[in-house]
């Protein structure tokens, strides 16, 4: 049976070490799954010291669309898996999908939000038919203010949204603040 573990937090938190820190001590080879695209050189760097801090014996796989489709060939592999993080994969999403945010209607925005969760939860559902350790790193959006860029507000409304799915989901919850983690579920 699968254990899924999630761990939020803000910006440089210290979830994605303490993400890590679950994965090693679970003592076997590891999928890190990146849902980054770097895409200028400050996230070039980014990802490359992400690489650098992690263990060699670690399989990274590169993937932010259709996940689903190679959890069960990662399982035969490895124990324990790391995704690394939601934020991004909702980001890229949004923007690989064909939409016009700033000039989208309602049900237009409506869809992209099915697509994604759509997206979410068949990933959730083949975790679920695995024994994988997996552990879910995302980010916390919704302690600030309102956003008065409608592009933002939208993003922040869809992460508030699919995090709440995943939490769901979850097994455990860890909310990470100033490198401290504090479970809040499980």
């Amino acid at each position: 049976m699968s254990q899924v573990i999630l761990v939020t937090g803000g910006a440089r938190s210290g979830k994605s070490n303490f993400a890590e820190k679950l994965c090693k001590e679970q003592n076997n080879n590891t999928a890190y799954i990146a849902t980054s695209i770097p895409f200028d050189d400050e996230m070039k760097e980014r990802v490359k010291k992400h690489k650098e801090s992690r263990p060699q014996n670690w399989k990274t796989y590169e993937i932010y669309k259709d996940i689903y489709t190679i959890i069960n060939d990662i399982s035969k592999e490895h124990k324990t898996v790391i995704l690394d993080c939601v934020t991004l994969l909702v980001n890229n999403l949004m923007f690989t999908y064909e939409i016009d945010i700033d000039n989208s209607t309602q049900d237009e925005i409506n869809e992209l939000e099915k697509y994604i969760k759509e997206q979410v939860e068949k990933l959730l559902i083949e975790i679920k038919k695995t024994n994988l350790y997996f552990v879910i790193v995302t980010n916390e959006l919704g302690l600030g203010g309102v956003s008065i860029n409608k592009l933002t507000r939208i993003y922040t409304d869809i992460i508030g949204r699919i995090n709440q799915q995943i939490a769901t989901h979850s097994d455990e919850v860890y909310f990470v603040v100033s490198g401290i983690p504090m479970k809040i579920k499980g």
